[in-house]
């Protein structure tokens, strides 16, 4: 395994276990009010489907799941068994946060915890893209199975 899939490994555990807890700490106290969360509920209360989707916290916390939980945790999986779609999931799931962050910046005054998270996404994209070319440039330099055999018959 390169050094690469180690850092995204890393990166998916991290971003999707902070998902988790996340998610734990949104459906353990739907108020917000025991995690410091509460002055960030009269911003969703603004949004659309108010009345029935962010009266409290149940509903983001299972978006966050969803979104950043389960399909980081997913990535990290492929990442591990280093299966051939891995590199794109982890992309994918880069985009995912980069624009869950950018809702969160639309949505929420600017925090450092967001921009931080920000900063995550970019860098899992960005690592991710740096994993599909480089896997991409070792597979156009691998030879062919058959180039034996023809430089056999020269």
């Amino acid at each position: 395994m390169n050094r690469l899939e180690k850092w995204l490994i890393f990166w998916t555990l991290f971003i999707g276990i902070g998902a988790l807890w996340g998610t734990f700490m949104m459906w353990y106290d739907p108020s917000g009010e025991l995690f410091g969360l509460s002055a960030v509920l009269p911003y969703l209360q603004a949004l659309p489907f108010a009345d029935f989707f962010f009266k409290d916290f149940k509903w983001s916390g299972l978006a966050l799941l969803l979104v950043n939980g389960i399909s980081q945790l997913l990535a990290a999986l492929l990442l591990i068994r280093r299966h051939k779609f891995a590199p794109v999931a982890t992309l994918a799931c880069g985009l995912l946060l980069i624009f869950w962050i950018i809702a969160q910046f639309v949505i929420f005054p600017l925090n450092i915890l967001s921009i931080v998270y920000f900063i995550f996404g970019v860098t899992e994209f960005v690592l991710a893209w740096r994993l599909i070319v480089s896997r991409r440039k070792n597979k156009q330099n691998q030879p062919h199975p058959h180039d034996d055999m023809f430089n056999q018959l020269k």
